[in-house]
């Protein structure tokens, strides 16, 4: 069962630079258990690349990715 919108961690990343929004996604959801949502907001570049090897690495889901015309980045993933 897929858990609701609402119940989504929203983390805020917009105007770190690398690696901070990798790290502090990371500390964010070592504290979340298995199957819970994250939104991630970012407009640093890297995160694009960082994010999907992370993905990869953990075995978390990438549910949703988005990128505005103005740098803006929005990923949902589902932790492992």
């Amino acid at each position: 069962m897929d858990t609701p919108a609402a119940a989504e961690t929203v983390l805020d990343l917009t105007g770190l630079l690398c690696p901070l929004p990798l790290l502090k996604t990371k500390q964010a959801m070592a504290k979340m258990e298995s199957g819970e949502r994250i939104r991630i907001l970012a407009t640093d570049r890297s995160v694009v690349v960082d994010f999907r090897v992370f993905i990869d690495r953990f075995g978390h889901e990438l549910l949703e990715f988005t990128e505005s015309s103005g740098g803006h980045y929005v990923f949902v993933l589902r932790k492992a």
